[in-house]
Order: structure tokens, then sequence, then C-alpha cells
């Protein structure tokens, strides 16, 4: 075993220390009996730039949506007023999400003024996962769940039955697993970034 350890890290050891002559050579520089070659250089450029660029604009225009909790891939900020149904981005803060802030893209689904109601729902063989659902204007929105996919506890968002005070959001997910406001509660508008679907 120490012997091929030995064979494998002598030969990994060989190859880098050409890395640099055949980058050289692959990119115009006279190295040892090669001639320069401007030509592969400028060739070399005109690829490798443009593409440098598109992913640079890429990372900044668009965003990658990590999770199944919304029915989108790559979503993009998009100007206008947030309102009810649209995409929203923004920093999730808490412990379940771990020790730093987790940029999420949620669905607004109850804003200010309408009526959000939570419904404690009984531990049987139909809700055997089920805690809570939230009905905004008596429409559903969600259903929390007792654990989560990897077995961790959940405890809904204690709301009870008032409207929503202004300027505040009850965001949601297309998918029942989404973890939304059924766990953090409303969210101020003013943190959200409204966005829209790309793919």
């Amino acid at each position: 075993m120490l012997k091929l350890a030995f064979h494998l890290g002598k030969a990994g050891s060989i190859r880098l220390a050409a890395l640099p002559r055949e980058a050289a050579i692959a990119l115009g520089g006279a190295v040892a009996d090669q001639p320069p070659s401007p030509r592969r250089l400028w060739i070399a450029n005109a690829v490798i730039l443009p593409l440098a660029w598109m992913v640079w604009f890429a990372l900044h225009h668009y965003v990658l949506v990590m999770s199944a909790s919304v029915n989108a891939w790559v979503v993009q900020p998009a100007p206008g007023l947030i309102a009810k149904g649209d995409l929203v981005s923004f920093d999730l803060v808490h412990p379940l999400a771990g020790p730093v802030p987790v940029r999420v893209t949620k669905r607004v689904m109850c804003v200010g003024g309408e009526k959000l109601l939570q419904i404690a729902l009984p531990m049987d063989a139909r809700h055997h996962n089920a805690r809570s659902a939230y009905l905004c204007d008596g429409r559903l929105v969600g259903v929390s769940r007792a654990f989560g996919r990897n077995g961790q506890a959940l405890a809904p968002y204690p709301w009870g039955d008032h409207p929503i005070p202004p300027g505040q959001a009850y965001l949601g997910s297309d998918h029942d697993d989404g973890f939304d406001s059924r766990y953090y509660g409303l969210i101020a508008i003013e943190r959200l970034t409204r966005m829209e679907r790309v793919l």
C-alpha cells in the first residue's frame, strides 16, 4: 500500500512539474525548442475572455434556486412593487438554516391587511406529520409538518387568527416540504427582493 502511494505521489509530482511548460506552449510562449506563437495566445483570449464575461454577467444577474421550494430553477431580480403571488428572495436567518444567513427564494402567499388563520390539526393517521394549517382569507396556503425530511423537529409558527400587519408578508412554497413562514413567521416587505422566473 505504501509503495502504491509512493508511486502515485511521484507520478503526480512529475505531472505537476510539467504543467507550467504545457500551459506556456498552449498559450503560445517560447519554451525550450518551441518557438513563440502569438496566434495561439490571441485565439485562447478570444475564447476565454468572452466566456469569463458571460459567467460574470450570469453570476450578477441570475440566481440558481437550490431547492424545490418554488417552481423555478433560475430567477432574476425584477422591477416593480411586491404583490401576492410574486417570487421573492431574501436572507433567511434561522437556527435550522445554519450559522450564517442563507439566500432563499419563496412565494408571497398572504400580505398586509389579509386575514391569516392558524388551525391546529389533530395528530391522527390522516395528519400523521401535520401540526397546523394556515389559511389566508379562507384559502389554504400551507400545512406545517411536525418533522422535516431529515427527521428534525419542526415547530409551527404561532399566529392564531388576525390580519397581517401592513408591510409584512406570509411567504410560502410550491412544495409541501418547503421551509417558509409556516416555521419562521412573517417577513417585512422591505427585506424582500422581487424576482421573476427565467427557467
